[in-house]
C-alpha cells in the first residue's frame, strides 16, 4: 500500500495560485474579447482589411500595455497598504505588546478556541513570532496572499497579448466578407480553451468556467458588431 503524505494532501490545493492565474486569465480574456470585439465593430463598418488589421494592432499594443501597467500599479497599491499596515502592527507591538496579545487571544477566541485556551495560544505565538501571528491572524496577510507587482504585470501583459494575438491572425487571413463570422467563431473557441485550462488550473468546475467565459465574450462582441452597423460607415 502507497504510504500517504502530508504532501500528498498539499498538492491537491490551488490557492497558492490565486495570484498569478488571475492575472493571466484577466489578461487572456481580456485580450481575446477586446480585440475580437474591436474587429468585429470595424469589420461590421468597413468593406476592406486595412482598417481592420489597424485597430486590432493598434488595440493590441495599446491594451496589452494598458493592462500590465494597470496590474502593476494595482498590485503596488495593494503591497503599498500591506507593507503601512505591517510597520504600524510593528511599531503597536512595540509600544503596547500587552494589549496587542490580548487582541490575538480574543482573535483565537472568536474562532472557536476556549478563553483560556485563546490566551495560551496567543502567548506562545507571541513568544515565538508576535509580529508574524498578528500579520498572519490580525491583519489577515498571508504569503499566499501576497501578490507580486512585476509578476502580475509581466502575466497580464503577455497574457493579453497572447490572447489577442488570435483576433489578429483572423483579420489578417480570413475573407473579408464574412470577417464578423468567423472572428465570432474562432473567439468562442479560444474562449471556451480559455475557461477550461484556467478552471484546471485552478481545480474548479470547467462547465461553469467555460459558460461564464463564452456568454461575457458573446455579450460583448454583439454590442460591438451592433455598434459598427449602426453607425454603417462604409470604408
Amino acid at each position: 500500500m502507497q504510504k500517504t503524505t502530508i504532501d500528498n494532501y498539499l498538492e491537491k490545493h490551488y490557492i497558492h495560485r490565486s495570484n498569478w492565474l488571475r492575472a493571466a486569465v484577466l489578461g487572456a480574456n481580456d485580450g481575446i474579447i477586446s480585440i475580437s470585439s474591436l474587429a468585429i465593430g470595424v469589420a461590421a463598418a468597413s468593406s476592406s482589411r486595412d482598417p481592420i488589421l489597424l485597430a486590432t494592432m493598434a488595440g493590441l499594443v495599446a491594451g496589452a500595455l494598458s493592462m500590465a501597467a494597470g496590474e502593476y500599479v494595482s498590485v503596488s497599491s495593494q503591497t503599498d497598504i500591506e507593507s503601512a499596515d505591517i510597520e504600524r502592527e510593528k511599531k503597536e507591538l512595540e509600544e503596547m505588546p500587552e494589549e496587542e496579545e490580548l487582541i490575538l487571544a480574543q482573535i483565537y477566541e472568536k474562532r472557536g478556541l476556549q478563553k483560556e485556551t485563546a490566551k495560551q495560544v496567543a502567548k506562545e505565538l507571541t513568544a515565538n513570532d508576535a509580529l508574524g501571528a498578528h500579520v498572519r491572524d490580525e491583519l489577515g496577510i498571508t504569503e499566499m496572499s501576497q501578490a507580486n507587482p512585476i509578476q502580475a504585470a509581466l502575466a497580464s501583459g503577455a497574457a493579453f497579448t497572447a490572447g489577442g494575438f488570435i483576433p489578429l491572425m483572423v483579420s489578417l487571413l480570413a475573407p473579408v466578407v464574412y470577417m464578423e463570422y468567423i472572428l465570432y467563431g474562432c473567439t468562442m473557441v479560444a474562449l471556451a480553451i480559455l475557461g477550461a485550462v484556467s478552471a484546471r488550473a485552478g481545480g474548479s468546475s470547467i462547465f461553469k468556467a467555460v459558460l461564464r467565459i463564452v456568454l461575457g465574450g458573446t455579450i460583448a462582441m454583439v454590442i460591438s458588431a451592433l455598434v459598427g452597423y449602426f453607425f454603417g460607415v462604409r470604408v
